[in-house]
């Protein structure tokens, strides 16, 4: 029985190295094509790209590649951060990118959109009726140093009756920051991949 979208993903699902260097360049081809329907951008500087079981599985050979690491206590240490990524049934959940590509305007531009992660600043407004908050992980701030991961996770939890929603209804990705005041729709690709998600 193939894996749904929602099981996490185990050890044997990792391929050692060496038989990872053989298949990579195809999957490396694969999850960019699949990124780039799953990033929406919102103003100059973030990015959502919503996650999958794919897209983690692919992060997960990478760190595995980058690091060297072939002992199975320690790829199941990068399992265990990574599989929290993963959408639940009915959720959707996105790592969300600062991005910044003047670096000596890297602390100005975090220094203003911080406490982005502290308040419902970003929701997923599925047509009229259904605004669905997203709920960052913590740890990726400290406002009194005044310091400002460039990256975050937001998961989005849905009742089933807005899933239902998302089917047919405008789909929008909200910010309302600051930093940046932005409400973009998904496009109807985009709309498509993260409704799998949210069903499963």
């Amino acid at each position: 029985m193939s894996p749904t979208g929602h099981d996490k993903i185990q050890l044997k699902d990792v391929l050692n190295f060496f038989e990872y260097e053989k298949v990579r360049a195809g999957m490396r081809g694969r999850v960019i094509d699949l990124k780039r329907v799953r990033r929406v951008p919102v103003g100059e500087h973030l990015s959502f790209v919503f996650e999958n079981r794919d897209t983690v599985l692919f992060q997960i050979q990478e760190m595995c590649r980058v690091e060297r690491i072939t002992d199975d206590a320690r790829v199941q240490d990068e399992l265990d951060v990574y599989n929290a990524l993963l959408p639940g049934p009915g959720e959707l959940s996105a790592t969300l990118f600062i991005e910044i590509t003047d670096k000596g305007q890297i602390q100005p531009v975090l220094d203003r959109f911080m406490g982005i992660d502290l308040v419902p600043t970003v929701w997923i407004q599925v047509g009229k009726d259904f605004a669905i908050s997203g709920e960052f992980e913590a740890g990726h701030s400290d406002e009194e140093k005044g310091k400002l991961s460039a990256v975050h996770f937001v998961r989005f939890a849905f009742p089933p009756e807005a899933v239902r929603a998302f089917a047919s209804s405008p789909v929008h990705l909200v910010v309302d920051h600051p930093a940046v005041r932005a409400r973009v729709e998904l496009p109807a690709e985009t709309r498509a991949q993260l409704l799998q998600d949210l069903r499963g």
